[in-house]
């Protein structure tokens, strides 16, 4: 598979799981995509989440506190590396939410990395955050 065929199976997996959470409202889906040994920086997690259930409890944990009226993912950077078996995949975010009775819009940036198991991309870390401030 060409280098541009394997970037596009990588971002095609890493919409499919945002659209599991953000639109469908099926956090549990994303067991699928992550990794047994994932692990996830968060900005509301003082510690890192270690392991695929912690990390889905996490995105499941915000899914039913947050009503999610969009979501968008922005100028994706994918780079694959190890003969197409690793890949980084870097992008920003738009989103609105209904949290705590308020509309909040949330704007970051967001960074998966990934490997190819038994034929399938997994998520093995991500971090995202919100920009900066000023």
């Amino acid at each position: 598979m060409d280098q541009e065929a394997v970037k596009q199976e990588v971002w095609s997996t890493v919409q499919i799981l945002n659209r599991l959470w953000a639109v469908e409202n099926k956090a549990d889906g994303l067991a699928k995509y992550f990794h047994e040994k994932m692990v996830a920086i968060t900005p509301s997690d003082r510690l890192r989440r270690e392991g695929r259930e912690a990390c889905v409890a996490g995105w499941k944990t915000f899914t039913e506190a947050a009503t999610i009226h969009y979501w968008k993912e922005l100028d994706p950077l994918i780079e694959v590396f190890g003969g197409g078996k690793f890949a980084v995949v870097t992008y920003y975010f738009d989103m609105a939410v209904d949290m705590g009775g308020e509309t909040v819009r949330l704007e970051g940036r967001d960074m998966f990395s990934l490997v190819k198991e038994d034929g399938k991309w997994l998520v093995v870390c991500d971090q995202f955050s919100p920009f900066p401030q000023g």
